[in-house]
């Protein structure tokens, strides 16, 4: 399945009359994230690492690792920190590629800081979070996760910096809003 279809595979029916009316009435100026949380992808020798979730939001789809930015933490220590905790390994030659905002129309609003390794140290292992799964980078199974994924992952995989936003109705992707940002700035 391409980006494309795989975007277009759950938009054919219409929002349901609560959406609608959530949609209409939504104003991004003014969003304000419940929570921050961050994904990170391993991408090495034409393979991304990506996990099957057995917990939490997204359970049962497969996803990059990632989670929540915990007090005085900064999202790139907490990105590393979930990938070690989810499969076992340290991620090298970390770097930021993008913000990605989502709003849900029951109200839950999440922030998200995403990143890319070009490696990791150690072999990925399965947890109580995540199964860990290397895929090739032109098999990824849009099909089996989040439709904004298929929006936004491609430029991830270019290694081009970008920006998102999306509106969810439960797992249903609503709207969504994508495009190129600046690079981030580099340590140095």
């Amino acid at each position: 399945m391409t980006p494309a279809e795989a975007a277009a595979s759950g938009n054919g029916a219409a929002p349901s009359p609560a959406a609608a009316r959530f949609l209409a009435g939504f104003d991004w100026a003014r969003w304000e994230p419940d929570e921050l949380a961050t994904l990170l992808f391993i991408v090495r020798g034409g393979r991304v690492l990506l996990i099957e979730k057995h917990r939490g939001l997204g359970r049962g789809k497969i996803n990059g690792p990632g989670g929540r930015i915990e007090p005085g933490e900064t999202a790139e220590a907490a990105a590393v920190r979930e990938v070690e905790e989810e499969v076992l390994v340290r991620p090298t030659g970390v770097r930021r590629m993008g913000e990605l905002r989502f709003q849900f129309t029951n109200g839950h609003a999440i922030g998200v800081e995403v990143f890319r390794a070009d490696g990791c140290v150690g072999e990925p292992g399965p947890t109580e979070e995540a199964t860990p799964l290397w895929v090739a980078l032109d098999a990824i199974p849009y099909d089996r996760m989040w439709e904004d994924d298929a929006v936004w992952l491609p430029f991830l995989l270019r290694g081009e910096p970008f920006s998102g936003r999306f509106v969810f109705d439960e797992d249903r992707m609503l709207d969504s809003h994508l495009e190129p940002s600046p690079a981030p700035p580099t340590a140095g």
